[in-house]
């Protein structure tokens, strides 16, 4: 691409969601537009009501294809039709249809490499959806559009956690039955990668969480971590993974060792999402690691109730731009620096007292 700033491709999500405050409000920051050029897939007809709306001091250039985004502006790409109906607040069948449009046009001309990042707008499980179509997320929806097997690690990004979980969306009642030591070593494998290459992390340390609660400290109320996650975690030591665990998560969250950990990877969902929320309610990010594409999002719903009241805060949303720009940067450093590596002229030794100092101390009795 001929232009030396890094083009990111904005989806503007449920149209009748906060997702055009969010753009514009991160974009009200001068500085945003000396660091990449933006390209909003959306309508500049929905993005023209939500500015006089809201009286948000936002301007865009409309053009009809990505080759023609221009820096130092933002770039308004016509993604869904121009009669698409605009009822703030209120999820339909319209609004999730328009946001999965334009995630499609997007991923046509992310195939033509017409940009370098995604960052997307909030979207609604419920209403998203397209001549029988489902939409089932950000991460599965990309999945499908790279195709050849691409599979993504969702990895949710604060100031001090990047926490992620072995089984994702899996319902609770299957969480036991799909947990295994291969699942588990894949996943903790690419979260390793990730923090390397992503986030330039020389060698991570990564905390994996136990499935069931301890018994007063001491031994673990279940059997998975005697038989799948130790055995794991001690594969992963063989692979010179600096993985350690598995914490008890009432402990590990409620004394503060996430703090240690350049990562940490949960068994299921809301072992994840839980102490995540409730340590950033206005600056999380979900980052999609494991796929040639950079994909962030602000952890947020597309919030209806608050749609139109200019009461949104896009701080996290800004922030999904800026670690899309630094992951992609990072990547660039990483494979050109092991594409020409310099000779070791020493080899690393392993310190086990790692293992000691990562270690819960059992309660005393």
């Amino acid at each position: 691409m001929d232009s030396k700033k890094i083009r990111v491709a904005i989806t503007h999500g449920d149209t009748n969601g906060i997702g055009y405050e969010l753009i514009f409000k991160a974009f009200s920051e001068p500085e945003m537009l000396e660091y990449c050029t933006p390209i909003i897939y959306g309508s500049p007809k929905v993005a023209a009501y939500y500015r006089k709306a809201m009286n948000l001091p936002a301007q865009f250039s409309i053009i009809q294809k990505a080759e023609d985004a221009e820096d130092g502006r933002i770039n308004l790409l016509p993604a869904v039709d121009e009669d698409v109906k605009v009822d703030m607040g209120m999820p339909t069948l319209e609004s999730g249809a328009a946001a999965i449009k334009a995630l499609d046009r997007a991923m046509t001309d992310y195939r033509d490499e017409l940009f370098d990042v995604l960052v997307t707008a909030p979207v609604s499980l419920l209403n998203a959806q397209i001549e029988g179509f489902q939409f089932k997320g950000h991460k599965e929806y990309i999945e499908t559009c790279l195709g050849e097997g691409a599979k993504g690690l969702s990895i949710l990004c604060g100031r001090d956690l990047r926490i992620a979980s072995v089984t994702g969306k899996t319902p609770l009642k299957d969480v036991p039955a799909a947990i295994t030591q291969e699942l588990i070593i894949e996943k903790v494998k690419q979260m390793h990668t990730s923090l390397k290459r992503d986030f330039m992390i020389t060698n991570p340390r990564i905390a994996v969480l136990a499935l069931n609660p301890s018994n007063n400290g001491e031994e673990s109320c279940g059997t998975e971590e005697a038989e799948i996650i130790i055995p794991a975690i001690d594969q992963l030591a063989e692979q010179k993974i600096q993985a350690f665990g598995p914490y008890p998560a009432d402990e590990f969250f409620g004394n503060g060792y996430f703090v240690e950990f350049d990562g940490i990877m949960a068994m299921y969902h809301d072992q994840a999402t839980t102490p995540f929320h409730s340590l950033y309610t206005e600056d999380g990010v979900l980052f999609t690691a494991g796929m040639p594409l950079v994909h962030t999002a602000a952890d947020t719903t597309p919030c209806y109730s608050i749609t139109g009241c200019n009461e949104a805060d896009a701080t996290s949303f800004r922030h999904a731009i800026c670690l899309a720009l630094d992951a992609f940067c990072n990547r660039e450093d990483y494979d050109e620096a092991y594409e020409n590596p310099l000779p070791k002229l020493y080899h690393e030794k392993r310190d086990e007292s790692e293992k000691v100092r990562f270690s819960i101390p059992k309660k005393k009795g």
